[in-house]
């Protein structure tokens, strides 16, 4: 697999801690980790121990021959084997020196003292302060008083490790070479530098991330005594959606973490890291079974997540198995019963599961900011639904053209919201107009933004009708829409830039600068475009962004601000030299 971004998302300045902790694997720690580790090991061992009877019931013919070809090299003779025994046999005996001449040797040898070499005792004074007595040598610097000036590296870590209320993050879930991770960038917008602060591991390909300031029920977090130490109310997590069905929380103040805060999910019951044989003969496949779709958790990869921020506690996921589940991040996996039917929710489970909504894999969710009981969503049997979690019954929606790549809700209209799909299009429709038998509802403007896949969308929270769109083909492309008096949309094409990532998988603003937007694709690289830098943006925006008060700013290179590479680095250092 070659190297790629799949997503990118922001964090708002002033969120992170200005001074991240370190993972600590305490006693606490290593117990909870031991036990959801515990029974994955146990589901792994029981699901390796079905592969192996299972590819020794395919596999006995393919066995079998390797059998008989180790047989054939154990009756296979070296013959260089045997010629190096003879010439051992013939080798000429080495003479050894006479007792007189080892006599001698020894004589000459023993004025140096070698037998109390490692004897400091007995080892003589040698050099300028051999006459010096009582001085004295200090093993660290930290104990010697003539030394003031000390080597502090917890200090110069710490600083290294510090992270200004001026600073984005920028949370890049990126893979490469079959290894998956989350790359957190620092964006210092004042002196335009961007770099990696730290890095976490994931278990697999990952899909989709969701910020979230709600610090997620866990045993580490919570008291014995909660008097003493009442719980944290805002934090700083990811939420990262993978191949796997199960969802992981980070907390994203904490570096060399090596397990999530929370997972949402039951590996235990899906056995996702196990995949089986199937087949018959020599040649087998690696699959996995399809499993059985339940309302407790997700049994496919997850697509797309949406935290609610007005009930904090509350997130969704679509996935693959065609299902919106919905989780509450308050409540304590490890303190959960089991339910009615004697499932066990140690792992966590969902809390609701709208089954039903669609015929095919639902690849886009989002929560209405305006109205944060709805939920809109986007799949692959080209159909776009509305419906509020109280009575998923009553759901509206239409059909589209092609699949669903990406939507998102209008922050400035909530009845507003945007499509992209497989063909190259972007829609804006009214929900209003939506109706529950999902003919083809009339769309309030039809873009055609992108040669290929329109993989990419977000919406301006900070203009009003500007939205950005990425696509298959390498472009990122930012558009001025305009209301006119009778309500008609009037879209524009305000710059396009192709910034040199690949397929752009992922395009989102910034959350705190009105023009500045982050891409992501298929050549594993983040750039963050400024496009208040390109005059024709400074035109067409140059109204509305006099209403929120945006001070323009010149730019080198065009207001690209990407991670220095040290291999380009040293190149241009050779043509300047």
């Amino acid at each position: 697999m070659s190297s790629l971004i799949s997503c990118v998302s922001w964090v708002k300045r002033g969120l992170a801690d200005q001074h991240p902790s370190k993972y600590i694997l305490d006693d606490k720690e290593l117990e909870r980790v031991s036990s959801l580790a515990r029974i994955e090991l146990e589901d792994a061992r029981l699901e390796l121990q079905r592969a192996h009877e299972a590819a020794q019931a395919m596999g006995n013919g393919a066995e079998e021959e390797e059998a008989d070809d180790a047989n054939e090299d154990d009756e296979w003779v070296d013959e260089e084997d045997g010629e190096n025994q003879n010439h051992d046999e013939d080798r000429m005996d080495e003479d050894s020196p006479p007792a007189e001449m080892k006599k001698a040797m020894e004589e000459d040898l023993s004025q140096y003292n070698l037998d109390d070499y490692d004897n400091d005792d007995a080892a003589p004074a040698l050099g300028p302060f051999s006459n010096i007595k009582g001085l004295k040598y200090y093993r660290d610097n930290e104990d010697d008083p003539y030394i003031t000036l000390k080597d502090d590296e917890e200090d110069d870590e710490r600083d290294d490790l510090e992270i200004l209320p001026t600073d984005n993050l920028l949370v890049v879930a990126k893979t490469e070479d079959e290894v998956s991770q989350l790359e957190i960038y620092v964006y210092d917008e004042s002196e335009e530098n961007l770099y990696v602060h730290h890095d976490l591991m994931l278990p697999n390909f990952p899909l989709c991330l969701e910020w979230l300031d709600f610090p997620p029920a866990q045993s580490t977090t919570i008291s014995d005594s909660p008097q003493e130490q009442p719980a944290k109310q805002f934090g700083n997590y990811i939420a990262v959606g993978t191949m796997d069905p199960e969802i992981e929380i980070w907390s994203l103040d904490v570096v060399e973490g090596m397990y999530p805060d929370m997972v949402l999910g039951r590996p235990d019951k899906t056995a996702a890291h196990v995949p089986l044989p199937l087949g018959t003969g020599k040649k087998k496949r690696k699959k996995t079974k399809p499993r059985t779709v339940t309302a407790y958790h997700h049994v496919d990869a997850v697509l797309s997540l949406s935290w609610n921020r007005t009930h904090r506690n509350l997130l969704a996921s679509a996935s693959a198995d065609k299902t919106v589940k919905l989780w509450d991040l308050s409540r304590d996996p490890s303190l959960m019963p089991k339910d009615a039917e004697g499932v066990d929710s140690a792992s966590g489970c969902a809390i609701r599961s709208f089954d039903g909504i669609h015929d095919d894999k639902i690849q886009a969710v989002q929560w209405n900011q305006a109205d944060p009981t709805v939920l809109l969503t986007g799949s692959y049997d080209r159909t776009v639904k509305v419906f509020d979690s109280r009575a998923p019954d009553t759901c509206l929606g239409t059909s589209v053209s092609a699949d669903v790549e990406a939507l998102r809700w209008d922050p400035w209209n909530s009845h507003f919201f945007y499509v992209s799909l497989e063909d190259g299009t972007v829609l804006n429709f009214d929900a209003r107009s939506l109706a529950k038998s999902s003919t083809p509802a009339p769309a309030r403007f039809t873009l055609a933004a992108h040669d290929g896949a329109v993989s990419a969308l977000d919406v301006n929270p900070h203009i009003r009708g500007c939205i950005v769109t990425g696509g298959t083909d390498k472009m990122v492309k930012v558009w001025n829409i305009n209301e006119s008096n009778d309500g008609k949309a009037e879209v524009s094409l305000v710059t396009s830039r192709d910034l040199g990532v690949g397929k752009v998988f992922s395009s989102a603003f910034s959350p705190d600068d009105p023009l500045t937007v982050a891409a992501a694709g298929s050549k594993s690289k983040l750039q963050v475009w400024d496009v208040g830098a390109n005059f024709g943006a400074r035109k067409a925006f140059g109204t509305k962004l006099s209403e929120v008060g945006q001070n323009w700013k010149e730019r080198p290179g065009g207001g690209v601000i990407s991670v220095a590479n040290d291999d380009e680095s040293d190149e241009e250092g050779e043509r300047d030299g």
